[in-house]
């Protein structure tokens, strides 16, 4: 019996087959570099937004069959994206058949998106695929600056974790 695989890591496998590039960011970056935070839900991506990377991603989630995630409606709903509407949007709530994720194209606290969070992620494994993650002091940072709930709780831990990691991350 072959073991089960880690979550995500066929939506990974289909970006990365797709040459897509991208930073894990949230929650998900944080507890694959193993901050004690509980389990998240979805995985949040920062895709890089030339218009080459931007076809790429289209490609990928038309494999996917990547809808957007509706409260109401099961299984999401179609949309259309090309390169050009991926150029124009901020934030996508996403649902496959792989789970929800989303895109996250501006961060809290990084205007520029994938250039801000890139030159500081660190490689991580799910499961058999290699990705990139945004630095435990991106993450943190971004939450800070989001402030949302959620955040403020998880930047107690995040920082503590930090801390005991000899920081900065």
């Amino acid at each position: 019996m072959s073991p089960e695989p880690a979550p995500f890591e066929h939506l990974l496998e289909v970006l990365n087959r797709h040459g897509v590039r991208y930073v894990v960011i949230g929650a998900f970056a944080a507890i694959a570099q193993g901050a004690p935070l509980g389990a998240t839900y979805d995985i949040d991506l920062t895709p890089s937004r030339t218009t080459e990377n931007l076809s790429r991603l289209s490609s990928a989630l038309r494999e996917l069959d990547a809808r957007i995630r509706v409260a109401d409606i099961v299984g999401g709903l179609a949309f259309s994206h090309d390169a050009a509407f991926l150029a124009n949007v901020e934030m996508l709530n996403l649902v496959s058949a792989d789970g929800a994720f989303d895109l996250v194209f501006i961060p809290a606290a990084m205007p520029a998106g994938f250039e801000d969070l890139e030159p500081h992620a660190v490689e991580i494994h799910i499961g058999n695929q290699v990705v990139q993650a945004a630095s435990l002091s991106d993450v943190i940072r971004s939450k800070e600056e989001a402030g949302r709930e959620k955040d403020l709780k998880a930047l107690v831990v995040l920082r503590r974790f930090l801390d005991e990691q000899g920081g900065p991350g």
